[in-house]
């Protein structure tokens, strides 16, 4: 029960937090970037800008803010992958964990096993409990042989496996996808830019040096805002990626453990 919460409280999160970051974003744009105080003469659509804040102000409204809110999604769910991930490895070393399970557990001791489980808490404890606990049950059952209780074993690893897995791997999506976008993005933000500088080039008379510029520092903004999301959200993928394949390793190591304990010593 407590995963399911964990998995619905993950999707209200997402839920929640992208229409706002968007609202957020856009407020960042038109109060924070878009402030008189960064632009000459107090213009922000006529003035040049006279600070960072202002030249990406002119990136442009079709563009800056959909990248803005894009890379505070990254942020924002890189750091709540980073807490549910914190709070699912336990309080504990896992490896060290693992182990003492290992320990214990070859020498009988399952009930100080599963001591262990509620001391270290996490999705991999959560695990390694289901198994013990399934273990120490079927232990003293002669209603059945030992081959059913092996198999009643590696089912409820298998099933508390499959309930910490999604509640692992959730909102990853998000950060996968914005990789691409913000990539896309800033290609879009710098071919418009683009565009606007070949046409101020192509006035009749000589060139509008201002429109020109703007155009200049629209693609190289919506480039920067682009390429740096994107960034971010390849490192932060790929490190929550292997986080949760060395808890899947972990999870599939002690269970194996407990089978093969059960076969060679249970009855």
């Amino acid at each position: 029960m407590s995963n399911q919460n964990s998995g619905k409280g993950s999707s209200i999160f997402a839920t929640v937090a992208i229409p706002v970051i968007i609202v957020i974003a856009y407020c960042i744009y038109i109060f924070i970037l878009g402030a008189s105080g960064n632009f000459e003469g107090g213009d922000p659509v006529k003035g040049h800008p006279i600070n960072f804040l202002g030249t990406i102000h002119k990136g442009g409204i079709a563009i800056v803010p959909i990248l803005i809110a894009v890379d505070l999604m990254i942020i924002v769910f890189s750091l709540e992958r980073l807490i549910t991930l914190f709070k699912a490895g336990g309080s504990g070393n896992t490896e060290t964990f693992i182990r003492n399970v290992k320990t214990k557990l070859g020498s009988g001791q399952v009930d100080a096993a599963i001591a262990d489980c509620d001391k270290q808490k996490g999705s991999l404890a959560s695990v390694v409990k289901a198994g013990l606990t399934k273990y120490k049950f079927v232990q003293n059952d002669a209603s059945i042989d030992k081959d059913a209780k092996v198999a009643a074993i590696q089912k409820d690893l298998e099933e508390a496996t499959s309930l910490e897995l999604p509640m692992l791997s959730k909102n990853l999506v998000i950060l996968s996808t914005s990789a691409s976008i913000a990539t896309l993005l800033g290609l879009i933000g710098t071919v418009i830019g683009m565009i606007k500088s070949f046409q101020a080039l192509a006035t009749s008379g000589a060139p509008d040096a201002s429109a020109l510029s703007l155009g200049i520092s629209e693609a190289l903004i919506n480039t920067a805002l682009g390429i740096t999301g994107s960034c971010i959200a390849i490192i932060a993928y790929n490190y929550f990626s292997s986080k949760i394949d060395a808890m899947t390793y972990g999870m599939d190591e002690a269970g194996y453990s407990i089978v093969q304990t059960f076969t060679e010593k249970g009855h």
